[in-house]
């Protein structure tokens, strides 16, 4: 089973992923990843003149060599695999990166990315305001700006809209704390197969 953390900058993701090291036996991955493509995607984004376009397929090609590399073959194992950002992310942040550069951008994403992606099994959804978000994470580069992130978190809703069954919401504005007990609970559900 392979399930995923998403939401906007802020949300808690890295937070809720390592709380869950404690209490899953998982294989436990991120986007992006520590591999030099993921390296290339962290030059682009603190480059705030990066193409958003060239930006896409940087993402794509870490995507590409994570499933190659990491949760393929931790799926055929027969483990779980839970990834601290995945292609929704993808989806929703370079979706808002090429608004006005592509019709459809989101869309357009989706399609780039199809042939190279593996999709979730369920997706835990943090969902927290852009502003919140903003404010939490320091706002420290282009994809943190509590302006982006709006678009990104309605890109986010329209990815619940179209598969709801996936995705698990949770308040990410609850304490920490309460927070990870909601996504402890969510994927203790899941693991047992009773998906809500």
């Amino acid at each position: 089973m392979l399930v995923t953390l998403e939401g906007i900058d802020g949300s808690g993701k890295t937070t809720v992923w390592e709380a869950l090291h404690d209490t899953v036996d998982a294989t436990f991955t991120r986007e992006p990843t520590d591999s030099w493509y993921g390296e290339a995607v962290a030059r682009s984004i603190a480059d705030p003149d990066a193409d958003p376009l060239a930006e896409l397929f940087l993402y794509t090609a870490d995507h590409a060599a994570h499933l190659s590399n990491t949760v393929r073959p931790a799926l055929d194992a027969g483990e779980v695999v839970i990834s601290d950002r995945y292609s929704d992310s993808r989806y929703a942040y370079q979706g808002a990166a090429l608004d006005g550069r592509v019709k459809r951008p989101m869309e357009y994403v989706r399609g780039v990315h199809q042939p190279w992606t593996r999709p979730p099994d369920a997706t835990i959804y943090l969902d927290l305001a852009p502003e919140r978000g903003a404010a939490r994470s320091g706002a420290t580069n282009k994809f943190e700006q509590a302006d982006y992130l709006d678009r990104v978190r309605e890109n986010y809703e329209q990815l619940v809209a179209y598969e709801p069954e996936r995705f698990v919401r949770i308040d990410a504005s609850q304490s920490p704390e309460t927070v990870i007990e909601a996504a402890e609970s969510a994927i203790e559900r899941l693991l047992d197969g009773a998906i809500e």
